[in-house]
Formats: structure tokens, sequence, C-alpha cells
């Protein structure tokens, strides 16, 4: 017996002694972005909890970029829920809660018109009661850009869109508190795109504009990539059950594509410092360019974006090219990138 405890103990230490397998790469598809104070306060408004939320918006200030993302991000969480009502009943005078009910309220309709289904007719009054609730916002928050964000998105659900000039002017006024905001950019790229009230080439030039007057180090010239998924996106839905979209295979990889590819890396990531954390805000576009590098065949951008990005991604826009976690996970393996478990 005792040679056979000796054995055993010999056996669990040669076993133990061995290399242990490196774990498989799984990207983390968290909506936050490691944001984790927002993660707590949108689990604060699934159980009907407002203090928190007020407590982080109250905390996050006027840092326009990681608050048009918390309010945005909130607003989805708080839209199945009356969690904002009762904030709003109970401090009806805090701006914070008049912008997020505006957003929340946003989120609502457009989820009433992805039930009603593409082409269906969303309610004017309803939509007309979230415009109500944007400009009531912006009114009680007269500095804060989320207002006009929340307005330029619910704009699009009107049939035929909205007059020229109110469009004009809602988008000023956005750019008057925050002119590089990129996700009020962003709905109003989407505004302009053969989806909604516009065409491709309306879409790419607005784009295209916007980006050329963005600062250096702003995510703003992400835009054109931005815009390269939205055509993509339509024409792909336009084919669907009739075969594959002639010469698209040449989409993200064309000389123009490359070009603008390697301009918004430029222009947005280069000179950064390589030690600077990419921060919860920033998560969604560098998305967008890492993608865009993947799809185009540049090797080298792709790398250095997907290892800035380490595991977290977004479903959009992977979830438009197929499976996120398999594009994902197969272009970082292809190229080498490492694990990111000992930093992340």
């Amino acid at each position: 017996m005792a040679v056979r405890r000796r054995s055993s103990r010999s056996s669990r230490s040669s076993r133990s002694s061995r290399p242990s397998r490196p774990e498989r790469f799984a990207p983390d598809f968290d909506p936050d972005f490691g944001d984790r104070a927002l993660t707590e306060a949108r689990h604060d408004i699934v159980i009907g909890r407002w203090q928190g939320v007020r407590d982080l918006l109250a905390a996050t200030g006027d840092d326009w970029a990681r608050r048009t993302h918390r309010v945005r991000l909130l607003s989805h969480a708080a839209a199945g829920s009356s969690t904002v009502e009762t904030w709003r009943g109970a401090e009806p005078g805090n701006p914070d809660a008049a912008v997020l009910r505006a957003a929340t309220e946003v989120v609502r309709v457009f989820d009433a018109a992805i039930a009603a289904g593409r082409g269906a007719a969303v309610d004017r009054g309803r939509i007309d009661a979230a415009v109500n609730a944007c400009r009531g916002a912006a009114e009680a928050a007269p500095a804060d850009p989320m207002p006009w964000v929340s307005l330029l998105s619910v704009a699009r659900l009107y049939e035929g869109g909205v007059p020229r000039r109110e469009l004009r002017h809602w988008f000023d006024e956005l750019r008057r508190r925050d002119p590089y905001n990129t996700e009020g950019h962003i709905q109003v790229l989407r505004y302009w795109s053969a989806r909604w009230h516009g065409t491709h080439g309306s879409m790419y030039d607005f784009a295209r504009d916007a980006a050329g007057v963005a600062p250096p180090g702003s995510p703003l010239p992400v835009l054109v990539q931005v815009a390269r998924v939205e055509e993509y996106r339509y024409i792909a839905d336009g084919a669907l059950g009739r075969g594959p979209v002639r010469g698209f295979d040449q989409h993200w990889k064309h000389e123009l594509a490359v070009t603008e590819l390697r301009r918004t890396h430029a222009r947005w990531i280069g000179g950064r410092d390589p030690a600077l954390p990419v921060a919860p805000e920033e998560v969604g576009d560098l998305n967008f360019l890492a993608h865009a590098a993947c799809y185009a065949g540049q090797v080298d951008i792709a790398r250095e974006l997907l290892g800035m990005l380490g595991r977290r991604a977004a479903w959009v826009p992977w979830a438009y090219t197929g499976d996120p976690e398999e594009q994902f996970t197969r272009f970082r393996e292809g190229l080498g990138v490492e694990c990111p478990q000992a930093r992340d």
C-alpha cells in the first residue's frame, strides 16, 4: 500500500509539472466596454433603482464623449421599465433625469418601429412625443449635447424625414455644444444613408466632409468606415436570397477604401501613445476601424488595432459580415495578436 501511495503522489506531481495549455481566446461583447460604473447603474435601472444612475451622471459631468456613451446605454436599459419616470417624479428639477428620459423615449419609439416591421408606418404622435421630450431636455440641460443627439436619432423615423432646415438646426445646436460628437454625427450619417432618407453618395459626402474638419486625435474620421459598413449592409440585405452581389468582394479592398482607412488611422491613432488605454467610449468606434482594416487586408494596422482592443469586441459592425465571435477570433489568431489575458 505504501508503494502505491508513493506512486500516486509521483504521478500527481508529474501531471502538475506539465505546462498548462493556454486558455483559448474569447472576445468580450460587454456592451459597456469595460465601464464598470455604467454596468452597475444599468443593473440598478433593471431592478427599479434610480439613485445610482443619478450619481453616475452627476459624476460624469461634462465629459461629453463618456456622457453620450453612458446615456445611450442607460436609455436602452430604461426603455423596458418605468425607472426613469420614477426618477423624474422624485426629482422633477434634475436635468439629467430629463435628458435620460428623452433618450429613453427615442429608444422606445425605435423599439416600436422594429416591432411593427420594416416599411410599417410609425405612429406620428409617438414620434412627436419623443421630439417634445428631447426639446424639454434641451431646455433643462442647455449645455448638454445629448438631447440633440436624441433628436438627430429620432428624425429618421418621420416618414419622408424632417425639413432640411430643421435637421440643420438640430445639427448646428449639437455642434455648438460638442463640435466633434461622434455619436451625433453617426446619427446624421444614417439619416442620409440609402436605408433612410438619402443615398450612398449623400452619406459618403457627409462622412468625408465631417472627417475632413476633425482635429488630430479625434475619432470622427471613422465616419467614413461607418459609411462603408452601412453601404455593405444595405446592399447585402437587398441581395438576400438572390446570390452574392457581383464585385462586392472588393468593397473593403479597393484603392479608395484602403486610402481612406489609412487616412483615418493616421489622423486618429497616428502619434497616439501606445501606453494610453482605450476608453470605454472609444471601443465601439475602434471596432469599426479594426473591422475595416481586417477586411482590407491591412495587416499592420489590423494587428495594432486588435491589440489595442484586447478582448473588447462590439457586436456591430462584425454582425453585418458574419458571426461576430468567429470573425474577431479568426482575425486575431491569423494576425498572431498576443492574447490579452495578462493585461486585461
